[in-house]
């Protein structure tokens, strides 16, 4: 599977899976911006950035927000790390992140909250799939620190 991409972020117009060689890369779907358990889970990633940079490991969060709703959510949590607009969930769906489901009634398309984990060599390493925002972060991070020992 090719696991490259090149998305805009709320920071850079060109973003790809290779801008991180040489780092380990933690890429978190989340469902939308503003969320309760997505703010929980950026928030959780901005508290342990520092952690996850001294261990050489970039993050970014990915969701079909717009540009201008990742800067305010950004902006408002203080969130250090880029988030990545993939807008028609094209990254999402090669990811295999997307799943059908109910909602009220209609069959819709939900993103579920998954995070990525690549090497320095962009090679897939971990996957965390429909995963709880509370405390995943540090459960990441825990994974991270085990690659050290």
């Amino acid at each position: 599977m090719d696991y490259n991409f090149n998305l805009a972020s709320n920071k850079r117009d060109e973003v790809s899976l290779d801008s991180f060689k040489g780092k380990k890369l933690v890429l978190y779907f989340y469902p939308k911006d503003n969320t309760s358990g997505c703010t929980i889970e950026a928030q959780e990633f901005t508290e342990l950035y520092k952690n996850f940079q001294d261990l050489n490991t970039e993050i970014v969060g990915v969701s079909r927000d717009s540009k201008k709703s990742h800067d305010n959510f950004s902006n408002k949590y203080d969130i250090p790390y880029e988030l990545l607009i993939d807008k028609d969930r094209e990254l999402a769906d090669q990811y295999g992140i997307l799943k059908e489901a109910k909602m009220y009634g209609k069959d819709v398309i939900k993103t579920i909250r998954s995070t990525l984990v690549f090497d320095e060599d962009s090679n897939l390493i971990k996957e965390f799939r429909d995963v709880k925002a509370p405390g995943h972060a540090k459960e990441v991070l825990d994974f991270i620190k085990s690659l050290e020992a």
